[in-house]
C-alpha cells in the first residue's frame, strides 16, 4: 500500500482570523453600486472605502487607527457628479489616491495626515480624456505618477498624473467592455481580460498584443487575471457549466493551461489577490463569506490548494493591505479589509510560529515606497525592478509628501520623447483656429490689464487728493 507522502511548504498551516469587533470600522454606508470592483483600498496609514453617497460619487478615507464607529458626519472625498467605480492609492505616496466614476473623469486626491473639517472637495488633477464611465484604475508599480485608466468605451488610457498629460491611449485593442487590467512586476506588461472572452498580454509603449487566448474560460460570466512573480498568468472565470475555476498560464505557451482548478457554482466573479513574495493567491468571490487561498510553485500540480476561510456574512467588497503595512512580529503575511453592508472588518492571515525572532523566510525584501524610475524614462523605454525594503525592522511610513502637478504649456507642442500609441488631443498639432482663439484670449487680457492700471491709477490720484486736502 503505498503511503501518500504530504507536500513540505511552510504555508501549509496559514490560517485566518478576523479582528476583534474593536478593531473593526462601524457604520459605513457601503456602496451598492454594482460593479465588480473591489469597492476598497488600503496602504500602511489609510482605508479608503466607496460609500452611498446623494447627488454624485465619494468615499470615505479613513486612518487606519480610527477603528470603531465612524461618525455619520465624519468628512468624506467628494468631488464626483456620478458614482465612484473604484478607488487605488498610490504605491509611491501614502497620501495620494485616484479615484474613477461614472461620471466620465478620474480624480486625483491628496489626503492630510490629519482629520479634515469638512469634506474634501477639491482634487489634485482631473483628468478627463474617456467617453464613457471609467471602472478600472491601476497605479505603474515602479514609475512615478503613471496611471492607468480603463473605461466604457473599450480604451486604455495610460496617464502622466504629475503633467495631466495623456502618455499613450490604446484604443484599438478591445472590441468590448475591458473587466481587469493588472500591470507585470516591472510594469512592461499588461494582463487585461475583456467580454470577448480573451486574455490579452499587451506592450502599452508598442501599441501591440504580445499574446492571446480566446476562451481561457468557456463561460459567459467576467475574468479577471493577474501577473505570477515570475511573468505566468493566473486567470479566474467560469466553465459552461457555471463552475468557477482557477487557471494558471504560460504565456509562451497559450494553447493549454499549466494547471485548472475547478471551485464551485456560484454566481460571484472571483477576485484574485496576488502576493508575489509568498505565491500565494487568494480568491475573494463577491457575494461569498469566504477567503480561498492557493500555493503557486515550480512542481505539478502548481497551484496548490492551501485553505479556506469562512465566515457567515457575505463580502462586498475586499481591501488588501501591501506587505508594507502588515506586523511581521506577529508573522502576519496578509491582512484583507472586508466590507459588509454597514461595516468593514479587517482579516489576518498568520503562519504559526513560536520563535519571536524575526522570520526571514516569511518577510523577503519587498517593494518600498519609492519609484525606481520616472515616467518620461518610463515611456521611453526603460524598464526598471521595484525598489525594495526590508521589513526586519517593521516599516514606518513616510510623512505627508506633496504630489506637485506641473501643467505643460498649451503653446509647447513638442511632443514628448518616447514612442507613442496613438496622437490624443492633448498632443495634436494646434490648429489656425486654436490660434487665433489663443490670440483673442491674450488681446482681451491684455485690455482687462490695461483698463484695471487705469483704474488703479485714478484711485491713487483720489487718496493723493484728500491727503493734500487734510494736510
Amino acid at each position: 500500500m503505498s503511503r501518500r507522502v504530504v507536500r513540505q511548504s511552510k504555508f501549509r498551516h496559514v490560517f485566518g482570523q478576523a479582528a476583534k469587533a474593536d478593531q473593526a470600522y462601524e457604520d459605513i454606508r457601503v456602496s451598492k453600486v454594482t460593479w465588480d470592483s473591489s469597492f476598497c483600498a488600503v496602504n500602511p496609514k489609510f482605508l479608503a472605502i466607496i460609500v452611498e453617497a446623494g447627488g454624485g460619487g465619494a468615499f470615505i478615507v479613513l486612518p487606519l487607527a480610527k477603528t470603531g464607529r465612524v461618525d455619520k458626519n465624519y468628512p468624506l472625498v467628494t468631488g464626483h457628479t456620478a458614482p465612484v467605480l473604484d478607488i487605488d492609492w498610490c504605491p509611491h505616496n501614502d497620501n495620494v489616491i485616484a479615484s474613477a466614476s461614472d461620471d466620465t473623469t478620474i480624480m486625483v486626491w491628496q489626503i492630510p495626515d490629519y482629520t479634515p473639517m469638512r469634506n474634501i472637495t477639491e482634487p489634485i488633477i482631473t483628468l478627463e480624456g474617456h467617453s464613457k464611465r471609467v471602472g478600472i484604475l491601476s497605479w505603474h508599480p515602479t514609475a512615478r505618477n503613471v496611471l492607468l485608466s480603463a473605461g466604457g468605451d473599450n480604451v486604455i488610457i495610460i496617464w502622466n498624473v504629475g503633467t495631466g498629460e495623456v502618455l499613450l491611449s490604446l484604443d484599438d485593442m478591445h472590441p468590448d467592455i475591458i473587466h481587469s487590467v493588472c500591470w507585470n512586476s516591472n510594469g512592461s506588461l499588461l494582463a487585461t481580460t475583456c467580454k470577448d472572452k480573451t486574455l490579452r498580454i499587451v506592450d502599452p509603449r508598442k501599441g501591440q498584443v504580445v499574446a492571446e487566448r480566446a476562451r481561457p474560460h468557456e463561460g459567459a460570466r467576467p475574468m479577471r487575471a493577474v501577473f505570477t512573480a515570475d511573468g505566468k498568468l493566473l486567470s479566474t472565470g467560469f466553465s459552461r457549466m457555471s463552475e468557477r475555476q482557477l487557471a494558471l498560464w504560460d504565456p509562451n505557451n497559450f494553447e493549454e493551461p499549466v494547471a485548472l482548478q475547478e471551485m464551485d457554482t456560484s454566481n460571484g466573479v472571483l477576485l484574485p489577490f496576488y502576493d508575489p513574495d509568498s505565491s500565494i493567491v487568494y480568491l475573494c468571490g463577491k457575494g461569498d463569506s469566504s477567503i480561498r487561498y492557493f500555493e503557486i510553485t515550480d512542481e505539478p500540480p502548481f497551484v496548490h490548494y492551501l485553505n479556506t476561510f469562512g465566515s457567515k456574512e457575505p463580502q462586498r467588497g475586499m481591501g488588501f493591505m501591501p506587505k508594507r503595512g502588515l506586523d511581521v512580529s506577529k508573522c502576519e503575511i496578509a491582512r484583507f479589509y472586508k466590507l459588509h453592508e454597514r461595516k468593514c472588518e479587517p482579516i489576518i492571515m498568520t503562519v504559526p510560529r513560536k520563535s519571536d525572532l524575526f522570520q526571514d523566510d516569511l518577510y523577503p525584501d519587498t517593494p518600498g515606497p519609492e519609484p525606481a524610475l520616472e515616467a518620461d524614462e518610463w515611456l521611453s523605454g526603460q524598464d526598471a525592478e521595484p525598489v525594495l525594503i526590508s521589513l526586519r525592522d517593521g516599516y514606518v511610513p513616510p510623512k505627508h509628501r506633496e504630489l506637485r502637478v506641473t501643467k505643460r504649456n498649451i503653446l509647447d507642442a513638442r511632443p514628448p520623447s518616447g514612442p507613442r500609441r496613438s496622437q490624443s488631443a492633448s498632443d495634436a498639432p494646434l490648429s489656425q483656429n486654436t490660434l487665433e482663439t489663443l490670440l483673442e484670449q491674450i488681446k482681451a487680457l491684455r485690455e482687462q490689464v490695461q483698463a484695471q492700471e487705469q483704474r488703479i491709477t485714478a484711485l491713487e490720484n483720489m487718496l493723493c487728493e484728500l491727503v493734500d486736502g487734510t494736510d
